[in-house]
């Protein structure tokens, strides 16, 4: 009868796992960087909102209090 040998096993290849995980931590931390650049609905709002307590309430000019307020935001962010 024919003996079973048993075949060695192929050595273990190397992990990459650690440059993976550098790989989302940068990308992590760009896209971090790129959340801060972006204006958001309620900034605006809240900076429309000041423009209009400014104006003493005044009623009539909510369209030109937000752009001016998105206009503000979007220079401070880039």
């Amino acid at each position: 009868m024919a003996e079973a040998t048993k075949k060695a096993k192929a050595p273990a290849k190397p992990k990459k796992a650690a440059a993976k995980t550098e790989t989302k931590t940068t990308a992590a931390k760009t896209s971090i960087h790129q959340v801060e650049k972006v204006v958001t609905h309620e900034q605006i709002e809240q900076l429309a909102r000041q423009y209009w307590a400014e104006r003493g309430w005044q009623d009539g000019y909510a369209e030109q209090d937000w752009l001016r307020a998105e206009q503000q935001l979007r220079q401070k962010a880039s």
